[in-house]
């Protein structure tokens, strides 16, 4: 059933789309959090997990070592696996789906951000069903279960720890592919703000840039979330855009690290889409097929694509971004609603300059051929199977006009 809203302070109508929220992840917040891993662990159940990591800044940050000794105490025995990398490779996941069958894993405890999350999600759909896990990426089947996943959140970023998503890079021809299911939705999110405060200022502003675009896809849906889910994910945006900037000046501000965090997982837990029709989605998966091609960081990819993505589209509906332009970026009307949308883009990309984010692929530090944007258009055509996004479906022809425009 659905029902006709209006936007206070628009012309805007809508309808609100019946809906269902699910987010059962626990998230255990605060100082010292990851303390409490062993006891939430061992409430799971479980008998042996993999401790799932990146580099080697977990080790010598003495977070792993907090972790395992809290598993230890609480009577959880674990075994190792490092190495997850930005862009996390299918190659790792096959080899932990190989180790966590050989030894008898029944729970994946990933220690890091979104990558090492996405990560963990891939090996516990691959260990827990039979056949090649990236069949589920490649949308060749579906999983029938996943081992069950928790997270110790080291970057507020890519909300992977209440999401129902991941995403895995195919070293075989390089194609990045995101699958959803709630399969893998964590069991617990251990968050502690101040486990973010040695990042390098990079991580933590493409962190806020992907926080702020998991809630713009799905503020610009064709069918736009209910009222209370529009404020709510303004609210949010700008919170994050306010503490994104006091992070560049201090970036050891806790109160500025929580909001942003928290905000992260909420941004993507569903909660800022509540009413709408799941979002648009088109710049995270052109964002995907430049990833995959050239290895960027998800964030900055994002803010390179945006402003084009939006000068593409805006006209189908330019309200939407004039609301977005007034209300998120304080942009005041203009003489009519598509140069007030037209300004709200520009404001858009002179906060991602503003937080050191690229807006151009060229400012990213990439310089596609024709050919390379004609093969991430056909990759990105086949990943949509069929026309791509919501706000202006976009077929083939139009991605790569987009990735043309970027430049």
């Amino acid at each position: 059933m659905k029902r006709e809203r209006r936007y206070a302070g628009t012309k805007e109508a809508a309808e609100t789309m019946d809906f269902q929220y699910y987010t059962p992840t626990r998230v255990v917040f605060g100082r010292k959090s990851e303390e409490q891993v062993g006891a939430l662990v061992r409430a799971q159940g479980c008998k042996k997990a993999l401790v799932h990591f990146g580099g080697g800044s977990a080790r010598r940050s003495g977070l792993l070592e907090t972790v395992e000794r809290s598993l230890a105490a609480a009577g959880v025995e674990f075994t190792e696996l490092g190495g997850a990398q930005p862009n996390p490779r299918l190659g790792l996941v096959r080899q932990g789906v190989e180790l966590c069958r050989a030894e008898g894993v029944d729970f994946i405890l990933a220690v890091g951000g979104g990558s090492v999350i996405d990560s963990a999600k891939a090996i516990g759909y691959g260990a827990a069903n039979e056949g090649d896990v990236w069949d589920f990426y490649n949308f060749v089947r579906a999983p029938k279960a996943c081992l069950p996943v928790g997270a110790v959140l080291t970057i507020a970023a890519a909300g992977s720890e209440m999401s129902d998503s991941s995403v895995i890079t195919n070293e075989d021809g390089w194609v990045k592919r995101g699958y959803s299911n709630d399969l893998c939705r964590p069991k617990f999110a251990v968050m502690d703000p101040e486990l973010t405060m040695t990042l390098p200022e990079y991580q933590t502003m493409c962190g806020c840039a992907d926080i702020l675009m998991h809630t713009m896809e799905r503020y610009f849906g064709r069918e736009a979330p209910m009222g209370l889910t529009i404020c709510m994910a303004e609210a949010l945006m700008r919170s994050v855009m306010e503490n994104a900037r006091v992070l560049l000046a201090a970036p050891d501000d806790y109160e500025a690290r929580a909001q942003v965090m928290w905000a992260g997982s909420l941004s993507h837990n569903g909660l800022t889409g509540c009413g709408g029709d799941g979002g648009d989605w088109a710049t995270h998966k052109l964002e995907h097929e430049l990833g995959g091609l050239f290895d960027v960081a998800h964030g900055a990819g994002l803010t390179a694509l945006w402003g084009s993505w939006a000068r593409y589209v805006y006209r189908e509906e330019p309200a939407r971004f004039a609301r977005f332009a007034e209300k998120v970026l304080g942009v005041a009307p203009q003489e009519s609603e598509e140069a007030t949308a037209l300004a709200g883009i520009e404001a858009m990309e002179a906060f991602y300059r503003a937080i050191r984010m690229p807006t151009t692929l060229a400012e990213l530090g990439v310089q596609p051929t024709d050919a390379q944007i004609e093969e991430m258009a056909e990759k990105c055509s086949v990943t949509a199977r069929g026309a791509l996004g919501k706000f202006r479906p976009l077929g083939k022809a139009d991605m790569a006009a987009i990735y043309r425009a970027a430049r």
